[in-house]
Order: C-alpha cells, then sequence, then structure tokens
C-alpha cells in the first residue's frame, strides 16, 4: 500500500506537468517542447498567483521523480517493500522501476536547465537522500532492507548529479549502478535460501560456507562503496571532486 500511494503521488505530479505542458504547447512531444520553452521563459498563468510556466512545470516533473525513485520524503516505501517476501518484493520493484524517475531526470534535462530553482532542489534533495539512507541502512539488521538502503543512497548520488547539470555521469551511474545491485540482491537471495532468514546477525561463515560466494558478494559490495578499480568509482570520485569546487547551481542555457 505504502509503494502504491507514494508512486500515485509521483503519477498525479507527472500528469499535470503533461497536462500543462498540453495546454502550454499544444503538445507533449520532446521535439515540440524544447524549442519552445525559451519563448515561454518569464510568463506566467493565472494560477497561484500568476507562477511562471517553466517554473511550474518543472517542480510537478521534480515531485514527480521524488515519488518514482523514492527520494527524501517518499523514500518509506521502498525499503518496507523490500523487506517483504522476495515474489511480491520483485513485483514491486520490477513494477515501480525505481531508476525510471532517474531515467525521466536524464531525459527531460533540455526542460530542467530553465530553472535554476529545481536544479538547487535537486541537488539538495540528492544529497540529504544519499546521506540520510546511508545512515539509516547502519542501523538495519534486514539483509534486503539493507540493500534497499542502499539504492536510495545510489539513487540520491544519480539526483545530485543532475542537480549540478552532469546528466551523463547520472546515466553512467544508473547503468553501473544496475549491475552491481542487480548481484548483490542475486547474491542476497541465494544467502537467505541458505541461512532461511533475513537476519544478517544470524548470518556467519560466509567464507567458509561458500568461497565463490563471498567472493561474488565482496565484488558487489566494493562496487556498491565506490572502491578503486571498480565501475561506480567514476561517476562517485568526480561527483565529490566537483563537490570539492565552489560552483553556483544555475540555469545553464542563459535565461
Amino acid at each position: 500500500m505504502k509503494a502504491l500511494i507514494a508512486n500515485r503521488i509521483g503519477d498525479i505530479c507527472l500528469l499535470l506537468a503533461m497536462t500543462i505542458c498540453f495546454f502550454v504547447f499544444r503538445t507533449v512531444d520532446f521535439d515540440g517542447i524544447i524549442p519552445l520553452m525559451p519563448y515561454v521563459v518569464g510568463k506566467t498563468l493565472p494560477i497561484f498567483g500568476d507562477v511562471k510556466i517553466t517554473t511550474l512545470i518543472n517542480i510537478l516533473l521534480f515531485m514527480g521523480i521524488v515519488g518514482k525513485s523514492a527520494q527524501i520524503g517518499l523514500h518509506l516505501w521502498l525499503p518496507d517493500a523490500m523487506e517483504g517476501p522476495t515474489p511480491v518484493s520483485a513485483l514491486i520493484h520490477a513494477a515501480t522501476m525505481v531508476t525510471a524517475g532517474i531515467y525521466l531526470c536524464v531525459r527531460l534535462s533540455h526542460i530542467f536547465e530553465f530553472n535554476s530553482l529545481v536544479l538547487n532542489l535537486m541537488a539538495l534533495s540528492g544529497t540529504i537522500t544519499s546521506f540520510v539512507a546511508g545512515l539509516m541502512g547502519f542501523l538495519q539488521s534486514d539483509l534486503k532492507k539493507t540493500i534497499a538502503y542502499s539504492t536510495l543512497s545510489q539513487l540520491g548520488y544519480m539526483l545530485m548529479l543532475c542537480g549540478t547539470s552532469h546528466y551523463d555521469l547520472a546515466l553512467q551511474h544508473l547503468l553501473t549502478h544496475a549491475m552491481f545491485k542487480a548481484l548483490l540482491f542475486l547474491t542476497g537471495g541465494v544467502f537467505i535460501h541458505i541461512y532461511r532468514t533475513q537476519d544478517m546477525r544470524r548470518m556467519s561463515g560466509m567464507k567458509l560456507l561458500s568461497g565463490f560466494l563471498y567472493s561474488v558478494t565482496l565484488i558487489g559490495t566494493l562496487a556498491s562503496d565506490g572502491f578503486v578499480f571498480f565501475s561506480s568509482v567514476e561517476s562517485k570520485d568526480i561527483l565529490i571532486e566537483l563537490g570539492s569546487f565552489g560552483f553556483l547551481i544555475s540555469s545553464t542555457v542563459g535565461y
């Protein structure tokens, strides 16, 4: 129920954004909206006290991404859904597609670049989500729930990259994350099958039990942590390096 309600909130915001785009541009096609965006910058709609068109569209799209990719505020459905039985959690994970929000953000990058407010909200939301989800994952004892909080932290990284206008790095991290997180979920399922429990406090002797399984899990863990020579370090390390400079997040199109 949490997954359904949270995703419906995101879907409503996406539908509202699509409706406003159709009302303003008479189309919802990217080829029609993107060339016309410069002509509506600064123009307002007579709702909510003459709000700017670009601001309203971008905020609604951003809220849809928050609901879809389980960012802070609408994040609780993902770890709770993952904690359930594996067939149920697999269906929910496949149906909601948590990474679809990040892909949508990358696909709509031409629209987001017309509003610096939403770019700052993206960077702030991604930063808070990544930090909070990482801390909450430390306190979990359920194996699948811990992996789910790791997913939340990685999604925060991706949204942070989008907020700093590095959509190519966000897409790269999205692809690498899919690989090592699939590996971790598969190995997690094997451990649950072997130990007959999801409680990590009751799991021990993994290296003695199966050296191959231990090695594969270690590889997925190091890749998720952004360890050197692994795939995710290329996107994570660049993000940290970019954050060490005093960049001003703003629209890059000059409007």
